[in-house]
């Protein structure tokens, strides 16, 4: 037979394995003097024997296997071919002799000692194949923070594959009752307190933190610690970057900073997300940026009937539409606004919100019903200088998509807004703003509301990769402000609560997230600088430049003047300014097109801020009552 022919060696072993087996315990158990008429019954009885025998050890899957890398499974069919395997050969003893052609004892230790000798030289098979990998390539000494199922998970991953070349030296974990306790043969040393101590006893090279759902001030904590002892700290994803929650060892990665500026995550109704979404026609405004991409990417995931990606940079979009491609979320191809037939799958439209008949003409092929307005300026240092295509852009751009909204009868506006819209002080904020007024003048069939969330981490132009940039340069960074502070979030938590704020939206509300401490830019920056493995100011400089125009030293949640209300989300604020007079705000906005056609660049930067904070002249900004 061919599976004999493939393992003829395990196969000899076997047949030598079950001979022995079956002839040991008769020879212990008449002291070697075995009686005439038991030695004539073994004699025939033993083909029967191994010819039963390899014929289960096929009927389970005993041969063509790799059993370096057997597990609970193929143990589960060793004792099964041995037991199988020992009941047929008393089966067949009873219909040749009509009784036990020998004594009870010897037949069940021989399937006893079968399955033993079946087993070992299998899983030792599996053990020599381990150690001889083990001396592979040189062993990295490494501790392991989290005796939960992440570190459950990665620990038999590290054991399993000694080609990653790491050695487990111990388990740290807060939960005292585990202490001692071993996994997978590993300790249980203590809590996350011991790691300097432990990092010097046992010449440890790495520590991994394997908490999937660690928060910011454990990672910080963690990374102090690892920073006492010299050692480097590597952590796992966070649970919602994991494919089904299983992890890896190979998931481990580098600290960054987005670890030590992570915040709790705000938990997302995704029914409510998903009933909101699913079969609608969807438009996202400025798809190529950092927010509008990942809305794109989780508004996807949702699966609307249409998702329409309109931006004015041609390399950003199709890289946009791409990824939604190239990570399966649509088949369907491209196409460009010439394009007939249903509205369904990924569309691309390259169109400038300034360009007031093409946004019209957009809207008028795609009918939206949902639509998330991700695009604008927003570059404070920029925009202060260039208060023209900030009005263009973030106020007249904003007009243009509203009254298309308007004309197609869209149904869900979604404005995505900033905190530096509380108490404008620059253009960027004040022309989100008035951004902010714009989407409330829609009619009141379609339900609006506006996102404000703060620094974006990673975002094109943010502070982060800047000061990543200014490290790698070799220095000095450069901070604005010792007591300036900034909130951070990710890029997916700002579009988890714009998805969230959407579906709770009635209409009229600002959306903040409570966004927790502020962070110190001084302090990040240092923290950056120890990331980078240098020390600030002795291997890389700060220098104090002062504040840039139009930047404040602290931003704020909610204007005073915006009426608090309850969001029925933990996580969320939300307000609801006064509603802007229609025609009033109209007739500002032509005002702020003609400083601009005109180039009074500064009459026009603090009209703008004027407007902004609703004091441009009596009535300019009424309240509805």
């Amino acid at each position: 037979m061919r599976w004999v022919r493939r393992d003829v060696l395990l196969v000899s072993l076997d047949l030598a394995i079950a001979f022995t087996a079956y002839l040991a315990p008769l020879v212990l158990r008449f002291d070697g003097a075995i009686p005439h008429g038991y030695w004539h019954a073994f004699l025939r009885l033993v083909p029967a024997i191994l010819v039963l025998q390899l014929v289960a050890n096929h009927l389970f899957g005993l041969y063509g296997q790799m059993w370096r890398y057997a597990s609970v499974r193929e143990a589960r069919r060793v004792m099964g071919a041995a037991l199988c395997g020992g009941a047929a050969t008393v089966l067949v003893g009873y219909a040749v002799w009509q009784r036990l052609p020998l004594p009870l004892s010897v037949l069940i230790l021989g399937a006893t000692l079968t399955l033993m000798g079946l087993g070992t030289i299998r899983f030792q098979s599996r053990l020599f194949g381990f150690r001889r990998r083990e001396q592979i390539g040189e062993r990295r000494r490494v501790l392991l923070v989290g005796g939960g199922d992440a570190g459950d998970m990665v620990l038999r991953d590290i054991i399993r594959n000694p080609g990653l070349g790491l050695d487990p030296v111990g388990i740290l974990d807060d939960d005292i009752r585990k202490h001692g306790r071993r996994m997978h043969g590993v300790t249980v040393l203590g809590g996350r307190r011991a790691i300097p101590d432990l990092v010097s006893r046992f010449d440890v090279s790495q520590v991994l933190l394997t908490i999937p759902s660690a928060t910011s001030e454990l990672v910080r904590e963690v990374a102090s610690l690892c920073e006492l002892a010299d050692v480097v700290l590597r952590v796992l994803p966070a649970v919602r970057e994991t494919v089904r929650g299983r992890v890896t060892a190979r998931d481990v990665r580098d600290l960054s900073i987005e670890d030590l500026l992570g915040r709790s995550q705000v938990e997302t109704d995704l029914e409510a997300v998903q009933a909101m979404l699913r079969g609608r026609r969807v438009l996202v405004t400025g798809a190529g940026g950092s927010i509008g991409a990942e809305i794109a990417r989780q508004v996807a995931s949702c699966e609307p009937s249409a998702l329409i990606l309109l931006d004015h940079d041609e390399t950003h979009l199709h890289d946009a539409v791409a990824e939604l491609q190239d990570a399966g979320l649509y088949a369907d191809p491209m196409v460009d606004l010439t394009a007939e037939g249903d509205v369904a799958g990924v569309h691309s439209a390259l169109v400038d919100i300034r360009d007031q008949d093409r946004i019209l003409w957009t809207f008028m092929k795609y009918r939206p019903e949902i639509v998330f307005h991700a695009a604008a300026h927003k570059h404070v240092p920029v925009l202060e200088t260039h208060p023209t295509e900030a009005m263009l852009t973030n106020v007249l751009g904003m007009a243009h998509v509203v009254d298309a909204a308007m004309a197609t009868d869209v149904e869900r506006f979604v404005l995505i807004s900033t905190d530096k819209a509380i108490h404008p002080v620059n253009v960027m904020g004040a022309s989100k703003r008035l951004g902010e007024q714009i989407s409330r003048s829609l009619d009141a069939d379609c339900i609006s509301c506006a996102v404000r969330f703060g620094n974006v981490v990673g975002s094109r132009g943010s502070v982060i990769p800047t000061f990543v940039r200014q490290v790698d340069r070799g220095g000095p960074v450069t901070v604005t402000d010792p007591t300036m502070t900034r909130y951070f979030m990710s890029v997916q938590e700002a579009v988890q609560l714009v998805l969230q704020a959407a579906a709770l939206s009635t209409g009229g509300e600002v959306f903040t997230l409570d966004m927790g401490e502020p962070v110190n830019i001084l302090e990040l920056a240092r923290r950056i600088i120890r990331l980078s493995g240098r020390i600030p100011g002795k291997d890389i400089e700060i220098k104090i430049i002062g504040p840039r125009p139009g930047e404040k030293i602290a931003e704020e949640i909610v204007d005073l003047d915006e009426e608090r209300l309850p969001s029925g989300h933990d996580g969320i604020v939300v307000s609801r300014p006064p509603s802007p007079n229609r025609a009033v705000l109209r007739q500002a906005i032509r005002e702020l097109e003609a400083l601009a056609a005109a180039g009074r660049n500064d009459e026009l930067a603090q009209r703008m801020k004027v407007l902004a904070r609703g004091d441009a002249v009596p009535g300019a900004v009424e309240v509805a009552r």
